[in-house]
């Protein structure tokens, strides 16, 4: 096997960021966060410890970074440019539904549910790193708004899914969906 020597570039670093955290994922769903090492994940990622503690510190650098990483049409719409007309604050909201009702995400609120009781401190990472900022990008296009359209936008849907009653929304779905709670929002009809 050919190895190549020297500094990684930007995108082997980005591949083995995402193995790590996808090998971290599978361990958190399988065997919860407690029970899941960095040994662990460093092996199944085929990667060191070292490499893991450098890039994300201690495990909940780790459930932190994957909970980071579904967030990212936030930073879709940065990369965009931030336009905050209303085709970009539906395409935003879309990417949100469809970003957090996936199964990954499904998998991370259903750990940290579990979790929480015996690791607080991971359930208020997991808030900041995930709801707090969706919220947060949202009130910078709708202020005050923005916690009753996240509320919206999760709802009885994401419920479902936690409770594994559906499967993920299409995209059409998710934007049929960020619509509907778009329209009632500016309607008032929250």
């Amino acid at each position: 096997m050919d190895t190549k020597r020297g500094r990684p570039t930007a995108a082997e670093r980005d591949r083995r960021r995402d193995a790590i955290l996808d090998a971290a994922i599978a361990r958190f769903t399988d065997d919860g966060y407690g029970a899941t090492s960095i040994e662990a994940i460093a092996a199944d990622a085929g990667v060191t410890k070292r490499t893991i503690y450098a890039w994300f510190g201690d495990l909940a650098g780790v459930l932190t970074a994957a909970v980071e990483r579904q967030h990212g049409y936030l930073l879709a719409v940065d990369a965009e440019g931030g336009d905050e007309s209303e085709a970009s604050l539906e395409d935003a909201t879309t990417r949100l539904v469809f970003a957090l009702h996936a199964d990954v995400s499904i998998a991370l609120h259903r750990l940290v549910i579990a979790e929480s009781p015996r690791f607080p401190e991971v359930a208020a990472a997991f808030y900041a790193a995930g709801p707090a900022r969706s919220i947060a990008f949202l009130a910078t296009h709708v202020g005050t708004l923005a916690e009753p359209l996240y509320t919206l936008l999760l709802g009885e849907p994401h419920r479902r899914r936690l409770l594994g009653l559906t499967s993920a929304p299409t995209e059409p779905a998710s934007r049929a969906h960020a619509r509907t709670c778009l329209e009632l929002v500016a309607a008032g009809g929250y």
